[in-house]
């Protein structure tokens, strides 16, 4: 029950932050919810005055449809079974002429709903606008008002419409607006209440704090079993049913359900659910609303399943799936490489990191990790979850961050401009380089769980993620340019993390040996050097690119390829071109460097991208300063040969 308890304690540090709602950034609204309350997507407001008349119906937008509503434990719970929650409910449960516009229903929901808001209402927690619901709906009347304002529509029979038609839009025009934000038809729609009182400024109920107070008092007089509970050790009233619609509104699924009385969910090792675990109504309720103020608040949501990272103490937490940049920041284009400016990054980075991790009056409070998923269309299951003390936390970030740097240039500012920074790619982005664009959200899912444990517990990256990517950046003529340089530098990042011992660094290691590296070198030279012959008019790909898969799988031979055709275009240029000179007196250099047992077809491994990408970067990064060393040279060359032709006259 460590989550649980992990949630509850959170709920309790952020009280505060009770029923106050918050926006998502698509405009959607969300809060923490009080004890006894959960959310509902809500389709229309009906508003009232305090002698339960109706003054205004209207349909709600999506935005601002979230609506914290009261709940029982039997309704918190509710699937198939028709439970009334005690205040706002679909139109089946409030509605007394439901049956005239829509006909017969099974068992007596709006008798059950009246049954159960009557008891609030006589009760001593009874409130003044609740009563007043009460008065309005015991008349009877609330889909003729709805009709009549123009909120619910009419078929030509009579009935509610079950969805628009082009013979209602010949009838009544364009569409209405209740037909653009509820799913199903017009039955399932969901009824919230406003009470307008003189000189009270929170008119509506689902946000009035006296209203939800009141329910939960009242809720209370209902609990009366007491039990063990094994979260905080305290016999408090029990929690024979948990909350479900976690994840959303919609969401149908519970992290703890023990209603399988004829299957063996527990049967052979408990008499009842309650031996397996008892868990307060209170934990239950904190525990399940924390959770899901937290995945509204801060989670990731893949295909369904649910990546989620908070603070105990302070639910803002920097979450493990993110870049650099979002640690770090932009950086300039010219410090990017050199063993002085990683260095550097480090250190702010480092800097950083301890700034926030400091942010805390104590930095040994927890964070938790935890990844969600619905094992069956009723169960939601923990696929992962990590409990750490937050400086260890930040320890590990610091670590995975340290030891999968890069460089990269993909991301984009706000103005769509092209930024580069150093560090560790998004696991999101890994995806991206692994599998390509086009991977399903199912694959996406699964590989960003992988990746927790090689950034939470320092594993290793999986080699079939490390391959695939490599495979995939080894093969450019099947991308377009920006995508393959963004597979390419993530496959770098993945490859130095394999080889981490190796230290290898976006700078060129010129004394590095390695056969992989050395090939790799090779083949960034004659990128250079035919991209520089060709010019900046010609966009087709160079032989190096063109050769570079084959190239991985058999390099002895397929460089043969390359240098003779790289050939003509050597002679071409002569020796007009600097770059050009300094690309042919580096091939012979990096050339030499290869031993003879070395030169052969066996297949190279992904170092040979990380000598690719480091000697490329090197060549385009000083091209303009060697240029100019090169021409300062021939002065004093051509200064040289003059002196010496004084010298002979």
């Amino acid at each position: 029950m460590t989550w649980l308890a992990d949630l509850y304690k959170t709920y309790e540090n952020n009280a505060h932050l009770t029923g106050q709602f918050e926006r998502k950034k698509n405009g959607r609204e969300y809060a923490l919810i009080p004890v006894s309350h959960t959310t509902q997507s809500s389709h229309i407001e009906v508003r009232l005055d305090m002698e339960g008349n109706l003054l205004q119906a209207r349909v709600v937008e999506k935005e601002e449809a979230s609506t914290i509503i009261p709940c029982t434990e039997a309704s918190a719970s509710r699937t198939s079974a028709p439970v009334p929650y005690p205040l706002f409910d679909k139109l089946v449960y409030v509605a007394g002429d439901y049956t005239r516009y829509y006909g017969e229903v099974k068992g007596t929901p709006h008798a059950d709903y009246m049954k159960q808001l009557l008891a609030w209402c006589e009760s001593p927690a009874a409130h003044p606008k609740v009563q007043s619901v009460y008065t309005y709906l015991n008349r009877g009347t609330l889909i003729a008002d709805l009709v009549q304002r123009e909120v619910l529509w009419l078929d030509e029979k009579g009935q509610l419409a079950a969805k628009w038609t082009p013979a209602m839009e010949q009838r009544y025009g364009e569409k209405k607006a209740i037909f653009k934000v509820i799913a199903s038809d017009q039955s399932a729609a969901f009824i919230r209440f406003a009470v307008h009182v003189p000189g009270d400024p929170e008119d509506r109920l689902w946000r009035d704090r006296s209203v939800q107070e009141a329910f939960i008092r009242y809720n209370e007089m209902e609990l009366a079993e007491q039990e063990l509970c094994y979260v905080t050790g305290e016999y408090l009233p029990y929690a024979d049913k948990h909350t479900s619609r976690i994840r959303n509104s919609g969401d149908k699924t519970k992290l703890i359900s023990a209603n399988d009385s004829l299957g063996f969910t527990y049967r052979g090792r408990f008499r009842s659910g309650r031996e397996a675990a008892a868990v307060s109504y209170e934990v239950s309720q904190k525990g399940h609303n924390a959770l899901k103020w937290l995945i509204d608040r801060q989670g990731v949501t893949i295909d369904g399943r649910v990546f989620l990272v908070w603070g105990v103490d302070n639910p803002d937490m920097s979450p493990p799936w993110e870049d650099g940049l979002d640690f770090y920041g932009e950086e300039e284009e010219d410090d990017t490489a050199g063993d002085a400016a990683h260095r550097e990054f480090a250190g702010q980075f480092r800097r950083a990191i301890h700034g926030y991790r400091y942010n805390s009056d104590d930095y040994n409070s927890e964070v938790v990790i935890m990844v969600l998923d619905a094992a069956t269309p009723g169960r939601l299951s923990i696929v992962y979850y990590r409990n750490l003390n937050k400086k260890l936390f930040f320890d590990r970030l610091d670590y995975w961050h340290a030891t999968c740097r890069w460089l990269h240039r993909y991301r984009k500012n706000e103005q769509k401009e092209t930024l580069s920074f150093t560090g560790a790619p998004a696991t999101r982005d890994i995806a991206f380089a692994a599998y390509g664009p086009q991977a399903s959200d199912k694959v996406v899912k699964v590989l960003l769980e992988r990746m927790l444990p090689c950034i939470v517990d320092k594993r290793s990256v999986p080699l079939d993620i490390v391959r695939s990517a490599v495979n995939r950046a080894s093969n450019p003529v099947g991308m377009e340019p920006w995508e393959w340089e963004k597979t390419l530098s993530i496959a770098c990042a993945l490859v130095k993390k394999t080889y981490e011992k190796e230290g290898f660094t976006v700078s060129l290691n010129a004394e590095n040996e390695d056969r992989s590296y050395l090939f790799g070198r090779l083949l960034a030279i004659a990128d250079v050097l035919e991209r520089r012959a060709l010019g900046k008019e010609e966009k087709r790909a160079t032989n190096a690119v063109r050769y570079m898969n084959v190239f991985a799988q058999h390099p002895g031979r397929t460089w043969e390829i390359i240098q003779s055709n790289i050939q003509p275009y050597q002679a071409k240029m002569g020796t007009k071109d600097v770059i050009i000179n300094y690309c042919n007196r580096m091939l012979d250099e990096v050339g030499s460097r290869l031993k003879l047992e070395d030169y052969n077809d066996d297949r190279l491994s992904g170092r040979y991208l990380l000598g690719f990408y480091s000697q490329r970067n090197e060549l385009y990064k000083s091209r303009e300063q060697r240029e100019a060393e090169a021409g300062q040279t021939a002065r004093t060359d051509e200064n040289a040969n003059n002196d010496g032709q004084g010298e002979n006259e």
